[in-house]
């Protein structure tokens, strides 16, 4: 069984290629996915998705950004090229199904107005700071 899950950010851009077919669209990006064991260090893993449509194509450009959140649901594929006669091996996440995961600015609250001594937390980051 190839199966994959990830969450993480994304470290750049996506980048995007038509392939020769003129049908489908490759997108590929990277994401840095936190490691559990030491929370400084993080893997960056290459992702790619296909496109089929146009108004696909368009929801990922206005979606995938540098820094977005995004879980990843695939599976893992290697392979390798020749590059100035040295063998480069690949591995990459064929992305079937991608999930967007930052909240947008509307459900951010308008007024916050906790007692005294209460932090709002605004993100994952926070709640590793709570002794429980």
């Amino acid at each position: 069984m190839n199966n994959v899950s990830l969450i993480g950010n994304l470290t750049r851009d996506p980048e995007y290629r038509a392939l020769p077919n003129g049908e489908t669209t490759v997108i590929s990006f990277s994401i840095a996915v936190q490691r559990d064991f030491k929370k400084a260090e993080a893997d960056f893993i290459n992702i790619k998705s296909f496109a089929k449509s146009a108004k696909q194509i368009e929801f990922y450009e206005t979606v995938l950004k540098k820094g977005k959140k995004v879980g990843v649901v695939g599976r893992i594929q290697s392979g390798s090229y020749e590059k100035e006669g040295r063998k480069i091996y690949t591995t990459d996440v064929i992305a079937d199904k991608l999930e967007f995961l930052n909240k947008s600015n509307n459900t951010e609250k308008q007024d916050s107005s906790l007692p005294d001594g209460f932090t709002e937390l605004k993100d994952d980051e926070d709640l590793d700071e709570i002794p429980f």
